[in-house]
């Protein structure tokens, strides 16, 4: 009766322990696969993701090598670098939100008691500028020519501006 019993507990334990290491193995196997699809779907994800940053900057200076050579033949230090480029023409552009009837490169007249500021700004090439604008009411966008003078000193000039709709 011992021996049986003994015998009994012996193939119990025999196939709990085959039980356990089936289970886990395969829990094991089915954890790598899970992060294997996981890791495949992120970076098709991030790919994806890339792609379409990619198009959105397309139209960039920052981008756009041929616009940046332009630059390169300038006679100023601080106009030679595109990086630097960038927020000084921006700068120059919003430091004329001051104005007390708005800025004058929205294109737009004051409409109301608040005056037109330009809010966001894409430096597109050397040349254009792209620009969102808004009293608060209205909203609007504004393509803008950009010139370096001799000085360094930015000069705009309004090509086409579009105030939506209420």
């Amino acid at each position: 009766m011992k021996k049986s019993l003994l015998l009994y507990a012996l193939i119990l334990s025999l196939v709990f322990n085959i039980y356990t290491y089936m289970y886990l193995s395969k829990e094991v196997t089915f954890e790598q696969e899970k992060y294997k699809t996981t890791t495949t779907k992120l970076k098709d994800s991030l790919q994806s993701v890339s792609n379409k940053l990619s198009d959105v900057n397309y139209f960039s200076l920052d981008k756009n090598e041929n616009a940046q050579n332009y630059f390169e033949l300038a006679q100023s230090e601080k106009i030679r670098n595109y990086a630097t480029l960038i927020p000084y023409v921006t700068g120059q552009l919003l430091d004329l939100n001051a104005n007390p009837k708005g800025n004058p490169y929205t294109g737009q007249e004051q409409l109301g008691a608040t005056k037109f500021s330009i809010n966001k700004v894409k430096v597109l090439n050397h040349r254009w500028i792209i620009a969102d604008y808004t009293d608060g009411e209205y909203w609007g966008e504004v393509l803008l020519k950009y010139f370096i003078n001799e000085d360094e000193s930015v000069s705009f000039e309004v090509n086409q501006s579009f105030l939506y709709q209420k």
